[in-house]
């Protein structure tokens, strides 16, 4: 079965908007400068791309969803579908930047081989992505209840999180000097919900259940509530988030 995700960019904005509110810090790592030429790796609905550009950087943005890309045009970026597993650019750009999205690619070796062809010598990698443990317990709540219902467990997890350690090394095995890399835990409040996030996140999941999705969504909420959402009923993600900063040497 297949664990491709479609992404739908109003609902992504409505109900995972906080992405890109906190992705907003990854950029002081960034530090974009005018008239530097930088890629947006995962680039999603553009809203950090454009943050580059207003920077006075020349910036690209790439991702793999058609919504998200007519949503960055929009904005008048210039934002491109690619598959980052196999990124088309040589030795064009200053810094590539990705924000909560190289978790999505599950061939990293790939990706960073893309991104160093794709940088001049000399050239920073910036990034963050969900790190070993993100979201964790809503994993195993899914898997449980994948479980108990007969359905596909794998659906659950389809997301590439590296510890710190094993990230540095594959950096450091294709070339890049590691300035800085770290993992941090990141309560993230979910402004419209634990459904709303399962949702977005894992229609795959959800949707092989056909009718039964309601049952299979209000049994994983139920098991994630008593854990999850706090006595005004906010509900609060255990997301962990692997920041790094590296050079091309």
């Amino acid at each position: 079965m297949s664990t491709r995700q479609t992404w739908d960019s109003t609902s992504y904005q409505r109900d995972t908007g906080f992405v890109s509110t906190y992705g907003s810090d990854v950029l002081s790592w960034l530090e974009p400068k005018t008239d530097e030429r930088i890629l947006d790796l995962g680039c999603g609905d553009g809203v950090l791309t454009k943050e580059i550009a207003e920077a006075g950087a020349h910036v690209v943005g790439v991702d793999a969803s058609e919504s998200f890309i007519e949503t960055a045009k929009a904005q008048g970026l210039d934002a491109r579908v690619v598959d980052a597993h196999d990124l088309p650019f040589d030795a064009e750009f200053d810094a590539v930047f990705s924000n909560a999205a190289m978790h999505w690619m599950l061939e990293p070796h790939k990706v960073i081989a893309g991104v160093r062809r794709s940088l001049k010598p000399g050239g920073r990698f910036v990034a963050e992505f969900g790190g070993f443990g993100n979201v964790a317990a809503i994993v195993t709540a899914m898997q449980a209840v994948g479980a108990e219902m007969g359905g596909d467990t794998s659906l659950a997890s389809p997301w590439f999180f590296p510890t710190v350690d094993q990230y540095r090394a594959m950096l450091e095995g294709d070339g890049f000097q590691v300035e800085e890399i770290t993992t941090f835990y990141r309560p993230t409040p979910l402004p419209t919900g634990m459904r709303s996030w399962l949702k977005v996140m894992r229609t795959p999941f959800f949707d092989q259940f056909g009718t039964r999705s309601d049952e299979a969504l209000d049994k994983v909420e139920q098991a994630l509530r008593p854990a999850m959402c706090d006595h005004q009923g906010q509900w609060i993600a255990d997301y962990v988030r692997l920041r790094f900063r590296a050079v091309l040497d």
